[in-house]
């Protein structure tokens, strides 16, 4: 086979040209650092590098998104830490209320002691964080949640939403609580149902706290209401929330201070009950769970002179069912504080997994796109000497002909 002179010169050129362009290209990556600045250069690779930057975006959003709930978490936590001091606060003071030996002026400085306290539990519930925002007003987080009218009932004007962040790519976490599942509710667990004499009633007759005897009982979500027809009988009815229909027993005997059974639970009457009192146990679902207008009854209550016999017994009832719902309140604040708190571990817990997964993806990316120095710079230093000797062998070939021969 007969290679001609034009032939032989341009593979050589072309040899030549492809090995500098090597060489250029391998300068560039030792220079730069970067070792797939074109997808030409490397085509899986650059699909590759795609992919893991986007994962890499969307860690680094997971990863602000975990820190912003967080802090909104702790925030709510240390919150509703505080509204727990003041709700013990008011607690201590109702036992005290108790105490037979106050007068109606007692009460009275109680009484003043629980507005501020309510000031001070007002004050927690439209709580902001560092941005401004309401803490515990649901979705309308811009707008203060409470306020008190001019009759001083204290209104509730934000919403039932629960704010929530996405902060990995299959897990979305609450990272607030709105005013009324907070201050107008009670948790499912832990609480009791509500006693309560009647206003009006004549006798001294002071109802008890309810016992819970059997959970599990259906008829514990039932109302019930104890009705005197003498001092010494009285009637159970019995109120099914679901269906509206009411079952009353027939007249059975009263003893001051035994129990009452009342489906799983029961209750005790003391004192001496008039024919026409009457006495009722709700569960605590079905009456006020407002701690804002439970506590407005309780000052009330306080200010509101006793002067024995009917009015003491009134005032002692009423005592009850306002520890039974400040409790009930507590219990759900408690229960609350706990959930947010175990919302807080979880995202410190995928923290930790984000972290790592950023760090791989990193590594990952790194590996595709940065220059391996001691690979390169040694496939530099070869491809240069190939060029070097490619040249030197080819002026010493373009030299030779015929003629040197044959002279």
């Amino acid at each position: 086979m007969r290679i001609s002179s034009t032939q032989y010169f341009n593979m050589n050129v072309t040899t030549m040209s492809d090995q500098q362009a090597q060489l250029s290209q391998l300068y560039a990556q030792i220079s730069s650092g970067v070792s797939l600045s074109t997808p030409s250069d490397n085509p899986l690779g650059a699909a590759q590098a795609v992919q893991l930057s986007s994962t890499a975006t969307s860690l680094a959003q997971y990863t602000t998104n975990q820190s912003t709930a967080l802090a909104s978490l702790q925030l709510e936590d240390t919150t509703l830490g505080s509204v727990n001091n003041v709700l013990q606060n008011i607690h201590t003071l109702v036992l005290h209320a108790g105490d037979g030996a106050l007068n109606n002026g007692d009460r009275g400085s109680i009484a003043t002691e629980l507005q501020s306290l309510r000031s001070q539990l007002m004050t927690l519930a439209n709580a902001t964080d560092p941005r401004g925002n309401y803490l515990f007003a649901g979705y309308q987080s811009a707008a203060q949640p409470y306020t008190t009218n001019s009759a001083g009932v204290v209104t509730y004007s934000g919403d039932t939403g629960t704010p929530a962040v996405q902060i990995t790519n299959s897990h979305v976490v609450q990272t607030g609580d709105n005013g009324i599942s907070i201050f107008g509710s009670v948790a499912p667990i832990g609480t009791s149902a509500v006693p309560a004499a009647t206003a009006g009633n004549t006798g001294t007759g002071v109802i008890s706290t309810v016992s819970l005897n059997n959970p599990t009982d259906p008829t514990n979500a039932d109302t019930y209401t104890i009705s005197f027809t003498s001092s010494t009988t009285y009637t159970l009815s019995q109120t099914d929330p679901a269906t509206g229909t009411v079952t009353t027993s027939g007249p059975q005997a009263f003893t001051a201070g035994a129990a009452i059974t009342l489906g799983g639970q029961s209750v005790s009457i003391s004192g001496a009950p008039n024919a026409g009192d009457s006495f009722s146990v709700t569960p605590a679902t079905q009456g006020s769970m407002d701690v804002f207008q439970n506590l407005s009854q309780l000052i009330s209550t306080l200010q509101s002179p006793i002067s024995g016999g009917a009015s003491t017994a009134s005032f002692q009832s009423a005592l009850t069912t306002s520890m039974t719902q400040l409790e009930n309140t507590m219990n759900n604040v408690v229960t609350a504080q706990a959930a947010v708190g175990g919302r807080e571990q979880e995202i410190q817990a995928l923290q930790t997994v984000t972290q790592a997964n950023t760090l791989q993806t990193a590594s990952n990316l790194s590996d595709l796109t940065e220059t391996d120095m001691v690979k390169t710079v040694g496939k530099y230093t070869m491809t240069q000497n190939a060029l070097q000797a490619a040249q030197q062998a080819f002026v010493k070939i373009q030299n030779m002909s015929l003629f040197q021969y044959l002279n």
